[in-house]
């Protein structure tokens, strides 16, 4: 009997040894943070709140300076922690960067997630795209603590899917000129709020002047020149079948005549703006009509 119970008090040491120890590690092992910023709440409440527009193409956005801020900001807040990385959460026509979705991308420590652009410049995926990541890097313990810069009520779902794994969700929301940007259900939600104000915004967005606005607003991206191609390619899809296809990939890159003057018209239509001279946008235009046509053989 006292053989079994010096064996049981020998078990208990040790375990209460591989305890303390894991205590110990666990203690050694630094907080994590990481960012997570909806960019369409952010150009839309900041634009507003500096320029007094949600109209992107109305001011320019030094991306670079203030995600910088916003990590300095974190720096204060999280003193213990150190930061994993930022996420940017944006939307793209067929989730293919723009010239300043990919700068921002090219940044340390950064990582921009496209969600999709449909016809109404309308983000659509973005909030799944929050969710998934919050709650990937809560379960797996690389985050003790997340800062989010939002305000749309579908978060709230990101919010208690992270928090079910021990994470904390603090809400970071841009001053409102009148009211509130930010939705009650997911302000109820977080562990913490914080508001940035106009001084916080202020160097890092600018208004355009009128002329460069009017030039921007008038001659429409390549991004929206090469998803005009895609749509007309479905449509030319959809009448021609796919029996034709094959001849006309024969010729890649070149369209046959009759289809690129065909393709022109069409979407000098549907763009309301010629593009008669402009090379660039005409290229942009094949473009999108190629890469339509080609993933569909």
């Amino acid at each position: 009997m006292n053989d079994d119970l010096a064996a049981l008090s020998a078990r208990i040491d040790r375990t209460n040894e591989l305890l303390q120890r894991m205590l110990a590690e666990v203690a050694k092992t630094p907080s994590t943070h990481a960012i997570f910023v909806d960019a369409g709440y952010l150009y839309a409440a900041a634009g507003r709140l500096v320029a007094g527009t949600e109209d992107r193409r109305a001011f320019d956005l030094d991306a670079e300076g203030l995600i910088d801020a916003l990590i300095d900001k974190a720096r204060t807040i999280f003193a213990d922690s150190r930061l994993l990385r930022v996420y940017w959460y944006d939307g793209a026509r067929r989730r293919i960067h723009t010239a300043e979705q990919q700068t921002i991308a090219e940044l340390p420590d950064v990582k921009v997630r496209l969600g999709n652009l449909n016809a109404n410049n309308q983000q659509k995926g973005v909030d799944s795209l929050i969710r998934s990541d919050l709650e990937s890097l809560a379960r797996h313990r690389a985050i003790s603590d997340a800062a989010l810069l939002g305000g749309d009520e579908d978060l709230v779902s990101a919010v208690e899917a992270a928090q079910g794994y021990g994470a904390r969700v603090h809400l970071w929301g841009i001053e409102a000129p009148e009211g509130r940007n930010q939705a009650e259900p997911l302000l109820w939600e977080v562990d913490s709020q914080r508001t940035l104000d106009l001084d916080f915004f202020k160097p890092y967005v600018s208004r355009r002047t009128a002329a460069a606005y009017e030039a921007n607003a008038g001659r429409p991206t390549r991004e929206d020149v090469r998803f005009v191609g895609a749509q007309i390619a479905a449509k030319w899809l959809a009448a021609r079948g796919r029996d034709t296809l094959g001849e006309l990939l024969h010729g890649h890159p070149y369209l046959p005549g009759s289809v690129d003057q065909d393709l022109l018209v069409e979407a000098e239509g549907l763009l309301q703006y010629s593009l008669r001279g402009q090379a660039d946008l005409r290229r942009a235009l094949r473009d999108g009509f190629w890469e339509h046509l080609r993933a569909q053989f």
